[in-house]
C-alpha cells in the first residue's frame, strides 16, 4: 500500500529496546536506549529446540531485564513449522459440499503432466467434516447453521484427537453469522483457544484462498502460541516487565497476543525484519535501489527494493499447496547457507543445499560430531574465516584439519580435485546459487542489476559479496556496519502495522461514495487500534487505503491505493480516477465503456516509530586504517595463495579505501574483498564494494 490516509499522533514515552533475531545457529541482538541514543550487539549461540535458552543469554549481556521496557523478536518457528509439516492436529469444519477446497487449490499440480499428485494438505480428509448452513454470495442466509450439528462435529473431531479448530463456510465473508454461531457453539466444547473462524482471518472472496489461510493459521496456534508462551514465562521468570512484540511478514510489529490470534502472520518474520534493515540503511546511504541477501546456516534470503520501497505481496506461497493471504514483503529462500551441505550426486555432478547441518552438528568445523563438509567449512579451508576467531564468541578455534579431510573425502577425490580446487568449488556452486536467486527478483522481473546495489547481511553474507556483484553484474554491495545482527536491527527500527480486508462488491458505476467511506473510517477506526495497543513508542499513526478493482468480465484485479485522507469527501470521481491511473500503468491502455467493480477494501494502519538515527552506527573519530590492520595470510581466490591483509573493520575509519585482496573481521561477520575490488567506509560506516576501475 503506497497511498497515505488518515493521520493522528501517536505515544512518545521512549525506553530501552531490545531487537532479537533467532535463526538456526545463532541468535542475534541489538539493544537501543531511545533516550540515550546508545546501542549495544550481541551474537550468543541459539539453543536448537530450546530457543529460550539462547534468547534470556543474550538478553543478560546487556544487563538486567528489568532494565528494558520492550523485547521485539524476528522468528522462523512459524516457516520452520509449515517447511517441516510439524504444525497442529487441524480439524475443519466448513459447509456441506466444500470439504475438499483444500486439495482442489486452484487446479493446479506439482507434477503438471500425468493423472496423480503427491499434494497432501495440512488437514487430513478424514479431519474436514460438513454441516448444513448456506449464505449466499449477497450475504442472504438460505440456511441457518444448526448449533446442536456444530457441537457433535466438534465433539467429534475432538475425540479424533484434533488439537486446533478451524471453521470456513462459504460466503462468510458476505454475512458472518452463520460462521460466529458456530464459532460460539464450537468453543463452548472445545478445551482449549485454538479454534478460529475465516471472517476473523481473511474476510475475502475466493474460498480457497480463505480456507488455505485460515487453516493454516489453525495450523500454526498451538506451535506459534507455545513457543510464545515459553518466552514470556522465561522473560517474566527473570524481571522482565515490559512489552514483548512480534515482526510480522508485511515488516511491521505486532503484540505477542495478536501474533497468538494470528500466527500466520508471521511466516516469514525473521526474514522480514532483516529487509526492514537493510533497506533503510540502504536509502539513507544513497542506494535506494537493492536487492538484499541474508546468509545464515540454513538458507539465503533475497529480496528487491525500489526505490527505497520493499515490495509487498498479497499473498505468498510458502510450500506447494500452502497458499497464505496476508501482506508479506516479498522474499525469496533457497536451501543455501553456512551449514549446507555439499556433496556429489549420483550424476558427478557437485551439489551444495539443500540439507543443512543447522547448528547441531553444524560445519565439520565446529568438532560437534559431523563429518560431512559445508559452504562454511571451505571458507575455513579457504582462509577466507579466521579459524582462530570464529563468529559468534565460540569458545574455541575451528578445526581447518578436520575441514580439511572431510572436503578431500566428499568431495575432491570423488572429482579428481585438490582439496583447495574442491574448496573453491564448492564456494562457486554456492556463489552461483546464490546468484540465481538474484537473478529471479530481479531479471525475470523486469529489472536491470546494473542499477541496483547488493546488500548482504547475516553471518556469511559479506563472504560473498565480491561474487554476487561479478556474478550477476550489480553495481556495487553495501555490507551495513554491523552485518551480522542486521535482522536483528530491524526488529528495533520496524514500525508497529495491522493491515486487515473486507469484500465489498460494490459497482463503480452505482457507487454509493459515502457509505463506503464511512466503511472505511471503521476499518480504519479498528485498525488504529490494534497499533495503539500494541504499547510501543510511536511519533504517528498513519492509516492507508486500497482498493482491489477490476473491470467487469475480469477475474484478476489489480490493485488501487486512494489519495490523501481518502476516507473525508470520497467520490465516485476519485475512485475512478484512482482506478484508471492504476491500470493504465499496468496495462498502458483503459477499456472503454466497460463498468468496473471494487471488489475488496483493503486498510493499513501503520504506527510511525521514533527515527533511528543511522549515523550512531558511524565508526568513531581518530582511528586510521594503519591502526585498523592487523596481519596477513595466504587467501585462496582464483585458483591460487594471495598474500591478503586483514583488518578489524570496525576500526577504519570514515573514508577509508581499502584494495582487494584483503580480509576485514568483526565479532559477528567478517567481508572478503576480492582481488579486483576495492571498498570504502561511508559516512555511516558502512562498507562500499566496486569493481576496481
Amino acid at each position: 500500500m503506497s497511498a497515505s490516509g488518515t493521520k493522528t499522533p501517536g505515544t512518545t514515552a521512549l525506553g530501552r529496546i531490545v531487537g532479537v533475531d533467532v535463526g538456526g545457529t545463532f541468535t542475534d541482538l541489538f539493544y537501543y536506549d531511545e533516550t540515550a541514543g546508545a546501542f549495544r550487539t550481541a551474537k550468543v549461540s541459539s539453543n536448537r529446540g530450546d530457543e529460550a535458552v539462547g534468547f534470556i543469554e543474550g538478553l543478560k549481556s546487556f544487563g538486567a531485564l528489568s532494565d528494558l521496557s520492550s523485547v521485539v523478536h524476528g522468528t522462523t518457528v512459524g516457516t520452520n513449522a509449515l517447511l517441516e509439516r510439524k504444525g497442529a492436529k487441524v480439524g475443519l469444519i466448513t459447509t456441506a459440499g466444500f470439504r475438499d477446497v483444500l486439495e482442489m487449490r486452484r487446479r493446479d499440480r506439482r507434477n503438471t503432466w500425468g493423472l496423480w499428485g503427491d499434494f497432501v494438505p495440512v488437514v487430513d480428509r478424514d479431519f474436514r467434516l460438513e454441516v448444513g448452513e448456506r449464505v449466499l454470495a449477497d450475504g442472504t442466509i438460505r440456511e441457518a447453521v444448526d448449533p446442536a450439528e456444530v457441537a457433535r462435529v466438534a465433539d467429534r473431531l475432538l475425540a479424533m484427537g484434533a488439537e486446533a479448530l478451524a471453521i470456513v463456510f462459504v460466503n462468510a465473508y458476505a454475512n458472518p453469522a452463520n460462521e460466529m454461531a458456530a464459532l460460539e457453539v464450537a468453543k463452548a466444547v472445545w478445551p482449549n483457544d485454538n479454534v478460529t473462524a475465516s471472517s476473523q482471518i481473511l474476510p475475502e472472496i475466493r474460498e480457497f484462498e480463505r480456507t488455505s489461510t485460515t487453516v493454516l493459521n489453525a495450523y500454526l496456534q498451538p506451535v506459534v502460541g507455545g513457543y510464545l508462551g515459553k518466552l514470556d514465562a522465561a522473560l517474566k521468570a527473570d524481571g522482565f516487565t515490559g512489552k514483548f512484540h512480534i515482526v510480522q511478514s508485511n515488516g511491521g510489529v505486532m503484540s505477542t497476543q495478536t501474533a497468538r490470534r494470528l500466527p500466520v502472520r508471521t511466516a516469514l518474520s525473521g526474514p522480514a525484519a532483516g529487509v526492514i534493515a537493510a533497506a533503510a540503511i540502504a536509502e539513507a546511504a544513497g542506494f535506494p535501489n537493492v536487492i538484499t541477501g541474508d546468509l545464515g546456516g540454513t538458507s539465503f534470503d533475497v529480496s528487491l527494493v525500489a526505490d527505497g520501497k520493499t515490495a509487498l505481496a498479497a499473498q505468498t506461497t510458502i510450500d506447494f499447496g500452502l497458499v497464505i493471504r496476508t501482506p508479506m514483503i516479498e522474499i525469496s529462500t533457497i536451501g543455501a547457507g553456512g551449514g549446507s551441505i555439499a556433496h556429489v550426486d549420483a550424476g558427478g555432478m557437485l551439489q551444495v543445499g539443500p540439507e543443512s547441518a543447522g547448528s547441531r552438528p553444524g560445519p565439520v568445523c565446529y568438532g560437534q560430531g559431523n563429518d560431512r563438509p559445508t559452504l562454511t567449512d571451505a571458507n575455513v579451508v579457504l582462509g577466507r574465516i579466521n579459524a582462530a576467531k570464529p563468529i559468534g564468541g565460540k569458545g574455541r578455534s575451528l578445526d581447518v584439519e578436520a575441514a580439511k579431510a572431510a572436503i578431500l573425502t566428499h568431495v575432491a577425490e570423488p572429482l579428481g580435485l585438490g582439496e583447495m580446487e574442491a574448496a573453491e568449488a564448492i564456494v562457486r556452486i554456492a556463489d552461483g546459487k546464490m546468484a540465481g536467486a538474484i537473478r529471479l527478483v530481479s531479471i525475470e522481473r523486469g529489472h536491470d542489476p546494473a542499477d541496483f546495489a547488493a546488500v548482504p547481511f547475516g553471518g556469511g553474507g559479506a563472504l560473498h559479496a565480491g561474487a554476487l556483484i561479478k556474478d550477476v553484474g550489480l553495481k556495487a554491495a553495501l555490507v551495513p556496519r554491523f552485518p551480522g545482527v542486521t535482522s536483528a536491527l530491524g526488529c528495533v527500527i520496524a514500525d508497529v502495522r495491522h493491515d486487515q480486508v473486507q469484500t465489498v462488491n460494490l459497482l463503480l458505476s452505482s457507487l454509493d461514495a459515502d457509505a463506503l467511506g464511512a466503511r472505511m473510517r471503521a476499518e480504519a477506526a479498528e485498525a488504529r487500534a490494534v497499533v495503539d495497543a500494541a504499547g510501543l513508542s510511536t511519533e504517528r499513526v498513519d492509516v492507508q487505503f486500497e482498493l482491489d478493482m477490476h473491470y467487469l468480465g475480469q477475474t484478476h484485479t489489480i490493485a488501487v491505493p486512494l489519495p490523501g485522507d481518502a476516507a473525508e469527501g470520497l467520490t465516485a470521481g476519485d475512485v475512478k480516477a484512482a482506478f484508471e491511473t492504476a491500470y493504465q500503468k499496468t496495462f498502458s491502455r483503459l477499456l472503454d465503456g466497460i463498468d468496473a467493480r471494487i471488489v475488496n477494501l483493503r486498510t493499513a494502519a501503520i504506527g510511525r516509530r521514533p527515527r533511528f538515527d543511522l549515523a550512531t552506527l558511524a565508526p568513531e573519530a581518530g582511528s586510521t586504517v594503519e591502526a585498523a590492520r592487523r596481519e596477513s595470510r595466504p587467501v585462496w581466490f582464483d585458483g591460487a595463495w594471495h598474500d591478503t591483509a586483514v583488518y578489524d573493520r570496525l576500526s577504519l575509519p570514515v573514508g577509508a579505501v581499502i584494495c582487494g585482496p584483503a580480509i576485514l573481521e568483526q565479532g559477528d561477520a567478517t567481508t572478503v574483498v576480492d582481488p579486483d575490488l576495492d571498498a570504502r567506509v561511508d559516512g555511516f560506516g558502512n562498507l562500499i564494494l566496486e569493481r576496481r576501475p
